[in-house]
């Protein structure tokens, strides 16, 4: 990969010559410097703001274009994107991944900041005013670096991230000395660590192992790299964000300790499994894959509606190592085996390709013939261990998989709103006066996580495992016994609501016989109340 890169500054409007971009912060609109010069171009025609000039320093996302073996690195330049050409082919992006706002659709909320969504929904604002519409309809292929960036924004971090140490001292310490047990409560950890449990855990489990030393990692780099990932989840996601990644990587950690598999395991292996459960979800943007589709999102057409978030993610986690360096001091093919690999596992926790890695597992188990000295078994044993992980949350205590279970339903609600809002067909799930918590928990449990966690357990039978079936199957239970208290209070109403409307009936037709019959008063008949 030590090819020369060619870097051009590319309108997407207008990708035909290298221009320069200079975004204004207040109203969003760019001027257009069709030119070589790369002199700061300070001025906005829209608001005239002569102060605001974004730099052109800020991370992305690498996207392979199968097809042609190209690699594209993503950055954000306010709203314009750097391609830079690793290979001597051309890259044709008006063509082949069609950034341009008319071809991707009608629709103007495609390439939006799901966030600003979320925050615009529950504000309730429906004001149609020209600032926020130019905020929604401005390119925004990678806008949430914006938001989630501060160095960009020029705007100090107003809650600093720990020096090193502080990280190990008090509370916090003391729980990652019982970071290996199944109750571990990752938002008290959360909220021990000030909003940095990805980072704190994930670092300690890879110093635990002795991974820092032996893989000669540079601390600087890695921490920087944990950073990076963590501020790359949508903390605005109820479900989806850094700390639904710290419990992956924490449930991650308890399954490479099982015996099975720490006798097996090498320490790649464990390497790649626990930057694979770090890095999973990376950039998820809220919303799930048949919505990207179905709006056409670039997204979908980058990945050609296959595994869309998936490979996202993958590629997301790929340029952050590649941007930090961390395994640059790898020879270069070991740290090209290494990124498909994590491709891997995190492809493999696409939830639609459920069934063809569980029958694959089951036909393992039965012809008893998994091999863990096998480097291809052991690798689909780890993608076996991240699924569970990623899905872990029915198999936790009451206590935690509640708390997960309301926020995983509040983010399909809140992608049911967006839809409502923008008259699309309601996604299976999404929909806030239709579905409950409870129903939606027990269909998941009963179709999804219980056969999975039943072959674990074939596979794997320890107390962990049988610990996980047990609690999994009391909080079905316990979400059938909600459902069902729903459902009489529910009844209960109904006859109250039932024997109102007959009263207020037989109150309005005596009202009507009255003024039928003459009476001095001229009464208006009342008709049913509503309940």
């Amino acid at each position: 990969m030590g090819h020369p890169l060619y870097q051009y500054d590319i309108c997407l409007p207008c990708t035909s010559v290298p221009i320069i971009i200079r975004p204004c912060t207040q109203c969003f609109s760019h001027r257009h410097i069709k030119t070589q010069d790369t002199r700061p171009q300070v001025g906005c025609h829209s608001c005239k703001d002569m102060n605001q000039v974004y730099t052109s320093k800020r991370r992305g996302a690498i996207s392979y274009d199968s097809s042609d073996q190209t690699a594209l690195y993503i950055r954000m330049l306010g709203a314009c994107v750097v391609f830079k050409q690793l290979f001597a082919r051309d890259v044709r992006v008006r063509s082949q991944v069609g950034f341009e706002p008319e071809r991707r659709s009608s629709h103007p909320y495609l390439c939006i900041d799901f966030r600003t969504l979320h925050t615009r929904l529950s504000c309730g604002s429906t004001s149609a005013s020209s600032a926020p519409e130019r905020r929604v309809h401005r390119l925004l292929s990678f806008q949430r670096y914006l938001h989630s960036s501060r160095l960009l924004r020029g705007v100090p971090q107003q809650i600093p991230l720990h020096i090193l140490d502080e990280d190990y001292t008090g509370q916090a310490r003391c729980m990652l000395e019982k970071v290996g047990t199944w109750n571990f409560d990752i938002f008290l950890f959360d909220r021990l660590t000030n909003g940095n449990s990805l980072v704190t855990l994930t670092f300690h489990l890879l110093n635990q192992y002795g991974l820092v030393e032996l893989f000669q990692l540079d601390m600087v780099k890695l921490w920087r790299f944990l950073v990076m990932v963590q501020e790359d989840y949508h903390s605005d996601n109820p479900y989806h964000n850094a700390v639904h990644a710290a419990d992956v990587t924490q449930a991650m950690y308890c399954y490479l300790r099982e015996p099975m598999l720490a006798k097996s395991l090498t320490s790649y292996d464990i390497l790649l499994g626990l930057v694979a459960a770090a890095t999973h979800d990376l950039g998820h943007p809220g919303v799930n894959q048949p919505f990207l589709i179905k709006t056409d999102h670039y997204l979908a057409t980058l990945y050609r509606n296959t595994s869309v978030l998936e490979n996202h993610h993958w590629k997301s986690a790929v340029g952050l190592l590649r941007e930090t360096g961390l395994f640059s001091h790898l020879p270069a093919e070991d740290s090209l085996n290494m990124e498909r690999e994590l491709g891997s596992l995190i492809l493999a926790t696409d939830i639609s390709r459920q069934n063809e890695y569980l029958s694959r597992f089951r036909m393992h188990l039965d012809q008893e013939n998994l091999c863990l000295s096998n480097a291809s078994h052991r690798h689909f044993i780890l993608q076996m261990a991240l699924k569970c992980a990623d899905i872990c949350n029915p198999c936790r205590p009451w206590e935690l998989s509640k708390q997960w279970s309301e926020k995983v339903t509040e983010e399909f609600f809140q992608q049911g709103d967006i839809e409502k809002k923008h008259k699309l067909e309601v996604s299976p799930l999404c929909d806030r006066e239709t579905n409950t918590v409870g129903n939606i928990q027990i269909g998941f449990m009963t179709y999804v996580a219980e056969p999975l966690f039943a072959e674990w357990a074939r596979f794997s039978d320890t107390r962990l495992s049988q610990t996980m079936l047990g609690h999994m199957g009391l909080n079905k239970a316990s979400w059938g016994g909600l459902q069902q208290e729903q459902t009489s209070i529910s009844e209960e109403a109904e006859p109250s609501t039932a024997g109102a409307d007959t009263e207020d009936a037989a109150v309005a037709q005596m009202d009507g016989s009255r003024t039928a019959g003459g009476t001095s008063s001229k009464e208006i008949p009342q008709g049913n109340r509503e309940s």
